[in-house]
């Protein structure tokens, strides 16, 4: 078993603080902007950032879906998610690039399989992610213009 990380940044034409507050805004953005492979999306607690819990099902593929149970901190400035049901954890960088824009960094990390079946693991869910977080910093990107 070995740790997976899948990671993405992306330049959005947004000032930081804007693209940040959008990132924590659970009950508005977030829900807008996320792609087809999250589904029974709900708001459990909070809302806004810190201390907000919400669930979600991510589906990777047809065959392997994932429910969430994600608890929200803000640690140094960072949007931190947490998954209660696995080892998986979801930090959001937000850094101002200039005035108009913002650079923003997803990282997700979880632990993998053994064997065979990690080694797949590791070489196509990062891969995976990185198109799914791409999609969904475009809709940001969109919402925010």
């Amino acid at each position: 078993m070995g740790q997976v990380v899948a990671t993405a940044e992306r330049v959005v034409r947004a000032p930081a603080e804007r693209v940040r507050a959008a990132l924590a805004d659970y009950t508005g953005t977030r829900r807008e902007v996320l792609p087809e492979q999250f589904s029974d999306y709900r708001v459990e607690a909070g809302g806004q950032g810190s201390g907000t819990r919400v669930h979600w099902r991510f589906a990777a593929t047809s065959k392997r879906v994932r429910e969430q149970d994600v608890e929200v901190s803000e640690p140094d400035g960072s949007l931190v998610e947490r998954d209660t049901r696995s080892s998986m954890v979801t930090t959001w960088t937000v850094t101002p690039t200039d005035a108009e824009s913002s650079t923003v960094r997803v990282r997700t990390t979880w632990d993998g399989a053994g064997g065979v079946g990690g080694f797949f693991e590791r070489t196509f869910a990062p891969r995976g992610l990185r198109r799914v977080y791409g999609d969904l910093l475009d809709r940001l990107e969109r919402r925010l213009s």
